[in-house]
This record gives structure tokens, sequence and C-alpha cells, in this order.
């Protein structure tokens, strides 16, 4: 099993790309801790389940605390745990554009930062961010969205840089439309959702819709030994959308 004995961290892990990594890590051997805010869903789940909003600077504090304890330590993490907000510009409020920025680019760091000791004690590490191809390449009505996405990877490779001395190594998954319930919310709104995906999907060289394994299998890779020489990347699993 490529993760045997690794013990790992996974925010956003009751539903969608968090989930799926979380069971696919626990499928190769990982010890797995599971953060999200709803309780109920982490508790169908299985698992180490920790209840935190990411947002929160204490909760984030004393939930990785807790996890750490639960695992006897922590040798990754994963930071699945993310919103959406797609508003015109015009029409976005401050408010919104701060929560969006809170969870999707703060949150990360809050867990970073409080994940740090144990990861330096472990004596080597990895984090994972997922961030999203919108990171990449901008969408309309998502200005808050894409902005706090390209901050994450940008965070993501400074941080790299800083960690390396403790030999941890710090990469970006930048994916392109997934099959969860945050990714549908973009084309079943809409008047014709079948139009609208099919609008979103001529962006796209694979013409489908990407499954949360396919997520999940990055991160398998950037934390497990095959990336061992691998930090501050951001890798696109997006079915060739950034470059089409």
């Amino acid at each position: 099993m490529r993760l045997a004995g690794r013990r790992v961290l996974v925010t956003g892990a009751a539903s969608g790309i968090g989930l799926a990594v979380a069971r696919t890590f626990q499928r190769e051997g990982a010890r797995v801790a599971m953060l999200d805010r709803d309780g109920h869903r982490l508790k169908e789940a299985g698992g180490v389940a920790v209840v935190a909003d990411v947002a929160d600077e204490r909760q984030v504090e004393d939930a990785v605390e807790r996890a750490a304890a639960a695992l006897g330590g922590l040798d990754g993490v994963v930071n699945c745990a993310g919103i959406d907000l797609v508003r015109d510009f015009e029409a976005m409020t401050p408010a919104e554009w701060s929560r969006v920025m809170a969870v999707d680019l703060t949150g990360p760091m809050l867990v970073c930062h409080a994940a740090l000791p144990a990861l330096k004690q472990a004596g080597r590490g990895t984090i994972v961010n997922v961030a999203s191809g919108a990171a990449l390449r901008p969408l309309e009505n998502r200005t808050a969205y894409c902005a706090a996405k390209a901050g994450l990877v940008m965070f993501s490779k400074t941080l790299a840089v800083d960690l390396a001395r403790y030999e941890i190594r710090v990469n970006a998954i930048c994916p392109g439309i997934i099959d969860t319930p945050m990714f549908r919310s973009s084309w079943e709104g809409a008047a014709d959702p079948q139009a609208e995906l099919g609008r979103i999907l001529d962006r796209y060289v694979i013409k489908r819709i990407g499954d949360p394994d396919d997520i999940a299998n990055a991160a398998l890779y950037l934390t497990g030994d095959e990336s061992k020489f691998v930090t501050g990347i951001a890798l696109a699993v997006d079915g060739g959308r950034t470059f089409h």
C-alpha cells in the first residue's frame, strides 16, 4: 500500500473531492482524520471525525490538535475545503468576497500553520492544497473565487520554498469541472442545464465531467513517495481545459 503508516488530515472531507481523497488514502493504508463543518455527514463517512470551520482560527487550532492526538501525529495534510460564489462583480458584496477569501485562501493557511509543528516533528511531510483551474484561467462572474484560488496556488508555491528545509513538500492541484455538489451548481441552476453543461464542456479537450477520484489519485501521487522530488507545482487535472 502506497501510504502505509502515514497519518493524514483531510479537510472538506464530508463530501465531494475531500471524501474521495479520504477514502482513497484509507485504501492505500493511511490513517486519516476527516475535518469538515458538517458533523452529520462526517459521522456517516466514518474515520476519525473532527468538526470545525476552516475559516475560524480557534476552531482550526483545536481541530488540528485533536486530529494529531487521535492519529499519534501528522505526516500529511490535504486541504479540500472550499466554497464557490457565482456573482456579477457589481452585485457582489464585500461580505461575500470576505467569506470566499476566508474559506478558500485563509482556511488552508490556518490549517497549514496549525499542522506545521506536528509535520516538523514527523521529520518530513506533505501538504496538498486543492485549488482550481480557475486559478489558472478566469471564469465569468467568479472574481472572488478565481482570486482566492489563484492566491492559494501562489501560497502553495511560496510555502514550498519556506518549508523545504524541514523536508516538507507543498503542492497544489487545480481541478477542472468535477462531479461534486459544488460543481454541479455551476450548470444545474441554469435555465437550460444541459445546454449550460455543453457550453462548459466546450472549453475542454476531454469532453466529460471529471470524477472526484481523478483528483484523489492526483493527491495520492503528490502525497506518496513517487513524488518525493516534486514540490511547488500546481498540477492541472482538468481534461485539458487550461491549455485549450
